[in-house]
């Protein structure tokens, strides 16, 4: 049997010192030392952070059992992962429609983790809406964990999208999933990892 690797990918303007990320790597650093943990810093651009995870991927999939972790637009890209390789995903407060979203924040852009600095441009919201699975093949390769209280994507866009998968629908938090600390066990579980 493969070893186990787990994919976190984080989110628009986040990077792996989320706190979501920092909950999967204690948890599995204490719990799950035998999973290899993935936390990339994906690249700001949207085509440049596909191609980034396709490289990992590839990396890894002959020696390796993958499953995905995505928050918010790392959920988008989860789905899209998904759609090419089938691997099973726990999205978070998942982005549906990102480059609706998106169209409000072109411009100069700086992520508060890493203080990067770069411009959003109308060429990379084309550069999303061509990552788009306008449907899940295989509703069972999910798990959303979603709180209604989001004040930044409608969490009713991901409710709809992923009808037929797991779900976990919880009234109030907000966009950064409030206590998360409560799921990596089950999200590890969900995985088969």
């Amino acid at each position: 049997m493969k070893p186990s690797l787990l994919l976190y990918i984080h989110g628009f303007n986040s990077s792996p010192l989320s706190h979501k990320a920092n909950v999967m790597q204690s948890y599995c650093q204490s719990q799950r030392p035998d999973i290899k943990l993935v936390i990339p810093r994906l690249p700001c651009f949207p085509q440049q952070a596909a191609q980034h995870l396709l490289d990992l991927v590839n990396q890894y999939k002959d020696d390796f059992y993958i499953g995905l972790v995505g928050s918010s637009l790392g959920g988008y890209l989860s789905m899209w992962l998904n759609a090419q390789f089938g691997f099973k995903a726990v999205v978070i407060n998942p982005a549906i429609k990102p480059y609706e979203l998106l169209a409000d924040f072109l411009g100069e852009q700086e992520n508060p983790y890493t203080k990067e600095r770069y411009l959003l441009e109308a060429k990379h919201i084309e550069e999303l809406k061509a990552l788009d699975t306008p449907s899940i093949n295989n509703p069972s390769d999910f798990w959303l964990l979603q709180q209604t209280g989001d004040e930044v994507l409608d969490y009713k866009q991901a409710v709809d999208h992923l009808r037929g998968a797991k779900q976990n629908v919880e009234q109030g938090g907000d966009h950064s999933f409030v206590d998360f600390e409560r799921y990596p066990a089950q999200i590890i579980d969900f995985l088969q990892l």
